[in-house]
């Protein structure tokens, strides 16, 4: 999220998002690492070196980086693919429609959602809020 505020501005520090977004350095290491090693982010080296993101934030949804960091989307192992034959259930449950129209609602609004419009979000949030000097 801190690399789309800051999208085109150049390189950002990892400190400096580490900060801004109240993430542990050494999560984020392993974060942007992640990331990076997805194509989704770039780093430089050097004095004005950090963190960028190598696609425009309307380019990017929650939903391509969620799948990256953890794999398939599903409110249950079940529908992930994973493992589903291991279920003693597994055919004939009757929760099964449930959680595949949950895990479609949920991949909807990811895959429909930027970085660019979590940005915009921030920014309309952000300039709600006016302090209040009254006494």
């Amino acid at each position: 999220m801190e690399l789309a505020c800051h999208f085109g501005q150049g390189p950002i520090r990892m400190g400096d998002v580490a900060a801004a977004q109240a993430i542990p350095p050494r999560f984020l290491e392993v974060i942007l690492g992640q990331l990076k090693q997805g194509g989704f982010v770039e780093s430089r080296r050097g004095a004005s070196g950090g963190y960028e993101l190598k696609r425009s934030p309307g380019d990017l949804t929650v939903g391509e980086v969620i799948r990256f960091i953890e794999g398939p989307i599903g409110p249950v192992i079940c529908l992930t693919g994973q493992d589903h034959d291991q279920c003693p259930l597994h055919g004939q449950c009757v929760f099964l429609p449930m959680w595949e129209k949950a895990r479609k609602a949920v991949e909807e609004v990811y895959d429909s959602t930027t970085f660019a419009g979590l940005v915009e979000e921030a920014r309309v949030r952000q300039g709600a809020h006016a302090p209040s000097y009254a006494i």
